[in-house]
């Protein structure tokens, strides 16, 4: 069924409508209640509240990849573990993770073929943040206790100060009776952290002018008569060199009564405000970490209910990476090996004839890659900072991006190929690009498709205040997202064969 975006006026009147049934605690008939039914009604404004609850729900990137195996378990999806031979078949659903940090998901054809496609769809879930040092207990000052953190990417800049900050992340934790060793998740339920700004009586500007290392360290808590001299666990204990009452708070939530049992965590500060809407028309979505956990969201949503039809031929695909913030250099970031060296395990498992680089080669040649990032939505205060004709507006639809020295993949066969998408669901498409002097972003495209060969374009939702802990998107963008990434791997083999 084709389905037609509506105009940015009904669009807004369709959720304005909606929500006001919501408050008045009405009954409104056109909402989905189920998740198929969210996709299937073709309704953007029903998958707002899903991804805002996404997002509450799920603040590091270790909880998000749990959330993927979760929903990709409930959808009949298995998992592949990495060190074990794969054994693939026709009509079968995937997942394989590396570090806990990243995601691969694939739903093979009922009728592949050796040497077919594949619908890719890439993006990052890793956030700008402050990490926990090794060593993240301070000296107590001012009768204040405060914690050792250092920024991921462009994480502690000036938009952190004065914020309430939750804590989360992942444990290492060793079994005291069996001796295994293993990670546990955990998320404090309430903000534990600040960064206090000074107060513009002392005459120093506060944007832009401070020291990362000694003038943003977050207060945890006033000074107790133990803090002082209170040491957990053993002499060479990990929990030695963090602060006592976070240990036995990160402890207690975990049910870990041995502290030498923690060997050590990945934990991580992060805004503690719900994911919510905003505007008179509640039309906007405000919320921490939504680059790019708002198109991540989207294809996985996407993937989850593409059609499962019997004549598809290719494999639809889904890549969620970690580390694209300082460069995807790590081993679960895109520069690693790990989606090209998934798809030629799912190449070789499916393959029923000799693989080798001859039937490697066809399957990317047959191939498409939606690089799916945020884009950056228009500024009213800052328009003068665009360039004419490319700038992108909330709730309207995907933002093709392209930029003349290859920071993006777009050409001009891949945006013919990205608007045909729109056009078989009667959605539409806004393009960017950045002005001649401003520095463009990146993102994960031009790496991936370099290193298989690919065709491939860059294609995500508006939004603004990028890079800030707070960001703001259109309340129907995760929706158009979602419909536009399952328009995508519901017909690429058909839009491959309109190509001469």
């Amino acid at each position: 069924m084709t389905r037609r975006t509506p105009s940015a006026h009904s669009s807004h009147a369709n959720l304005h409508s909606a929500m006001l049934a919501h408050r008045l605690h009405e009954p409104t008939p056109a909402m989905p209640t189920s998740r198929r039914e969210v996709v299937e009604s073709s309704k953007p404004e029903a998958f707002t509240k899903p991804f805002t609850d996404f997002l509450e729900e799920n603040p590091t990137i270790f909880h998000v990849v749990e959330y993927s195996k979760r929903k990709l378990e409930a959808k009949g999806y298995k998992e592949l573990p990495s060190r074990e031979a794969w054994k693939l078949e026709a009509g079968g659903k995937y997942y394989t993770t590396r570090n806990g940090s990243a995601v691969i998901a694939f739903a093979v054809g009922k009728a592949y073929k050796p040497g077919n496609g594949v619908a890719m769809i890439a993006g990052h879930i890793d956030a700008l943040t402050a990490k926990l040092k090794p060593v993240s207990k301070k000296p107590n000052k001012a009768g204040y206790l405060q914690l050792g953190v250092a920024p991921y990417a462009g994480g502690l800049n000036a938009t952190w100060w004065d914020r309430d900050l939750a804590i989360g992340g992942r444990v290492v934790v060793r079994d005291v009776e069996t001796g295994k060793t293993s990670t546990k998740l955990v998320k404090l339920g309430w903000p534990i952290a600040k960064i206090p700004t000074l107060a513009p009586h002392f005459g120093v500007g506060m944007m832009g002018t401070n020291n990362a290392e000694t003038q943003a360290v977050p207060i945890i808590g006033l000074e107790g008569p133990n803090d002082a001299v209170e040491a957990l666990g053993g002499d060479e204990s990990f929990v030695r060199s963090q602060p006592p009452r976070l240990v036995k708070l990160i402890a207690k939530e975990l049910g870990v009564k041995d502290y030498d049992s923690i060997l050590n965590w990945e934990l991580e500060l992060f805004d503690s405000q719900p994911a919510q809407t905003l505007g008179l028309e509640k039309e906007f979505i405000t919320a921490g970490r939504i680059d790019d956990k708002l198109c991540s969201w989207s294809a996985l949503t996407a993937l989850l209910h593409a059609e499962e039809k019997e004549d598809d031929s290719y494999i639809k695909l889904v890549a969620l990476f970690d580390d694209e913030e300082i460069g995807s250099l790590l081993r679960q970031g895109a520069k690693g090996n790990f989606l090209p060296s998934t798809i030629e395990r799912i190449v070789e498992a499916l393959s029923s004839c000799a693989y080798g680089p001859s039937l490697l080669g066809q399957t990317y040649a047959r191939s498409f890659l939606c690089s799916s990032d945020v884009s950056h939505a228009g500024n009213p205060n800052f328009l003068g900072n665009y360039l004419d004709d490319h700038i992108p507006q909330l709730n309207v639809g995907m933002v093709i991006s392209a930029d003349s020295n290859g920071h993006m993949t777009t050409d001009a066969v891949s945006t013919a190929i990205m608007r045909r998408v729109a056009e078989l669901e009667g959605l539409r498409t806004q393009a960017f690009q950045i002005r001649n002097d401003s520095r463009s972003g990146g993102t994960v495209g031009p790496m991936l498709s370099s290193a298989m060969g690919v065709r491939s374009a860059d294609v995500g939702s508006p939004q603004l205040s990028m890079h800030s802990i707070r960001a703001t998107t259109g309340a129907l963008d995760p929706g158009l997202g979602a419909l536009f990434f399952k328009s995508f791997l519901d017909h690429w083999e058909q839009i491959d064969g309109e190509w001469a």
